[in-house]
């Protein structure tokens, strides 16, 4: 047992020190490649097999139909999302304001119900314009844009102005303060609206016509509409005038803004 054992040892060192030399210590792998080219040099009738497999998985893929074009989806009806199921929509009215709703009533009254197809009431009480949807609106968007219509009158715009967002999509409001800007308190909080309004309010109207923006400064608020790359260069524009720039460079830069907008597009 021991003469055995001592054999097998002598043969298993054997072994590894042909391995190590053939080798450099390293054990040698053959690749996938090399093993397909054995097996064909093997056996010539059993290596057409691989490749026909590798065929076959394209095949198969596209025996399946593919859509070529976008699904077509037909229009869901206001009805089936419960437009026409009474919602409505309310927005409060301060006091100096009334007296411009008063005056521009029929301006607001016409193209909300007769265009939008909605309902809509001053309620006296609650000092709220109401807007309602009805059985023959269609649209269902109306009742955000009449919304956004009348609240858009109510900060102060006019009504010409207001009405760009009943008849486009891509206008907003956005609306911050002043102290949003720079904590300003007394004088200098004067001193910064007066900087955007300038003598006559020449400074307001030059942002407005450049970015193709209406702004209203209704004491420290400020409330801007427009599209949203041109409320973007009009904010920018008060924000840098709040902040201490003069008028001067503030109108440099928006017109170099603008010009390269133009451009763009």
């Amino acid at each position: 047992m021991e003469r055995a054992a001592e054999a097998a040892a002598a043969g298993a060192g054997a072994g590894a020190g042909a391995g190590g030399e053939a080798g450099g210590g390293f054990s040698t792998v053959s690749s996938r490649r090399s093993r397909r080219k054995r097996r064909a040099a093997a056996g010539g009738d059993e290596a057409p097999a691989e490749p026909a497999m590798d065929t076959a998985e394209p095949a198969t893929d596209t025996a399946e139909p593919r859509p070529s074009k976008r699904p077509a989806f037909p229009p869901v009806a206001a009805e089936a999302l419960g437009v026409a199921k009474g919602e409505m929509r309310k927005v409060p009215v301060p006091a100096n304001r009334y007296t411009p709703l008063k005056e521009n009533w029929m301006k607001i009254f016409t193209p909300v119900v007769e265009h939008l197809q909605l309902q809509i009431r001053f309620n006296l009480k609650t000092r709220n314009v109401e807007i309602k949807t009805c059985q023959e609106t269609k649209d269902l968007g109306a009742l955000t844009k009449a919304a956004d219509f009348v609240k858009a009158f109510i900060l102060g715009f006019q009504v010409e102005d207001a009405l760009a967002l009943i008849r486009l999509d891509d206008l907003f409001l956005e609306s911050f303060e002043v102290t949003d800007v720079k904590p300003l308190k007394g004088d200098h909080l004067s001193r910064a609206i007066g900087r955007i309004a300038g003598k006559g309010g020449k400074t307001k109207f030059t942002i407005e016509n450049v970015t193709r923006t209406r702004i209203v400064l209704a004491d420290a608020k400020i409330h801007i509409l427009g599209s949203f790359q041109n409320i973007k260069m009009a904010r920018t524009a008060i924000c840098n005038l709040i902040l201490g720039s003069p008028p001067s460079k503030v109108y440099g830069n928006i017109r170099a803004v603008a010009s390269r907008a133009a451009e763009r597009f």
